[in-house]
């Protein structure tokens, strides 16, 4: 009986220790794009993302929700454009959810430019495990300058 106590322990301290571990490599892939951000660094920034990832925001445009798509290339472009520090996107993982090669990971967020507040609003991410490695497939955000915290 101790022995199968014993077995059952390790194994669950082997499940939590590889479900963390699983976690911190999702937030390692939703953290690369904002170093990269941040940073200017256009290596980087496309380091967290698949070849086929998909870009798009919720607006309002003239009383109405709009979601427009952005194109990741042009995306990265302007990121290599920004003066390094001047884009923090200041983000807290509210929820991550694992199913084998497929994560989700909801962020609320503050944006700041060049140091002053710009706005708030959620990131929503799917990420898929490719080669080994975690890599953003979908974002989708919401963009708000009031209601924030």
């Amino acid at each position: 009986m101790k022995s199968f106590l014993f077995v059952l322990t390790a194994l669950a301290f082997h499940t939590l220790s590889y479900a963390q571990s699983t976690e911190d490599s999702v937030r390692g892939a939703v953290n690369n794009l904002f170093i990269g951000m941040k940073n200017a660094d256009i290596a980087t920034f496309n380091s967290a993302f698949s070849e086929s990832a998909i870009l798009q925001t919720i607006t309002r445009q003239e009383g109405k929700t709009i979601v427009r798509s952005e194109d990741l290339k042009e995306f990265a472009s302007f990121v290599g454009k920004l003066k390094k520090d001047s884009a923090d996107e200041r983000i807290s993982f509210e929820t991550i959810k694992i199913d084998g090669p497929m994560a989700m990971v909801w962020t609320p967020y503050q944006f700041y430019h060049n140091g002053q507040f710009s706005h708030c609003g959620v990131n929503s991410f799917l990420l898929v495990r490719l080669n080994g490695q975690w890599k953003i497939q979908y974002l989708i955000d919401t963009r708000r300058r009031q209601g924030c915290i």
